[in-house]
């Protein structure tokens, strides 16, 4: 078993004291990264960071963790690109406007997502140029910003499509929300997919993270199945655009 396996394993069993059951997957932790007793004293060290201030244009994962954060921005009128569940019909945008006050936390809720926000494009999120902050859950984060999600690859994935569009890069602010069990105290080594990130959330703490080794750049189409560019609109897409359709 490798290590990151190993690292999951080992961190999936101490979730399960502190996790909040998702709807849909209960707490099978390979399919979803769950919510977690305190996940909202996390998100307020967030909201408090002065890169979250100066964001206009972010992008989020769908993580379960990342609820109340979702609810933040929406209140504090960000405008951000979500994932959908494992990119199987790309991205939706919620902007200013969309949400009517008091339908906060509905809007961000996955379901709600789904009502109040759009679908967007691989082409029109270029148009709209870069993203200045990016907030992903985790199942593992290292202490030395090695982030290990549920073993699927999806925001390794979506950082490829993104820096082969020139939407983030080596400056991009990255931070992963998890809980305090989440951590690995050990100093890991990234693989050649792995994204480091440079802030980590947690109910009691943010902890900054001195990067000593770059961040990956491009999709690796040779990492990739067929059928999972078939499952994944967004991969198509960046294909046509980059002529190799």
């Amino acid at each position: 078993m490798s290590k990151s396996k190993i690292i999951r394993q080992q961190i999936w069993g101490r979730l399960h004291d502190v996790a909040k059951p998702d709807t849909r997957f209960h707490l099978n932790f390979s399919e979803v990264i769950p919510d977690f007793v305190g996940s909202e004293a996390a998100t307020e060290h967030v909201v408090a960071m002065p890169e979250y201030a100066a964001s206009q244009f972010a992008f989020i994962t769908p993580d379960n963790c990342l609820v109340d954060l979702r609810r933040r921005m929406i209140a504090d009128g960000k405008s951000f690109v979500m994932s959908t569940y494992g990119i199987y019909r790309g991205f939706l945008l919620i902007e200013p406007g969309m949400v009517p006050a008091g339908a906060e936390l509905y809007a961000a809720w996955l379901d709600g997502m789904e009502h109040f926000a759009r679908p967007i494009t691989l082409e029109e999120i270029a148009r709209r140029g870069r993203f200045d902050f990016m907030v992903t859950g985790a199942s593992a984060v290292s202490v030395d910003g090695v982030r290990f999600g549920k073993g699927h690859g999806f925001f390794d994935l979506e950082w490829g499509m993104f820096t082969d569009l020139g939407l983030v890069d080596e400056t991009t602010p990255v931070v992963a929300v998890v809980h305090d069990c989440q951590m690995v105290e050990e100093k890991l080594t990234p693989s050649e997919t792995d994204i480091l990130v440079d802030h980590i959330a947690t109910p009691t703490r943010m902890h900054r993270v001195e990067r000593r080794a770059k961040r990956p750049h491009g999709v690796k189409w040779n990492l990739l199945e067929p059928k999972q560019i078939a499952d994944t609109p967004p991969l198509q897409e960046l294909q046509r655009i980059q002529g190799i359709a």
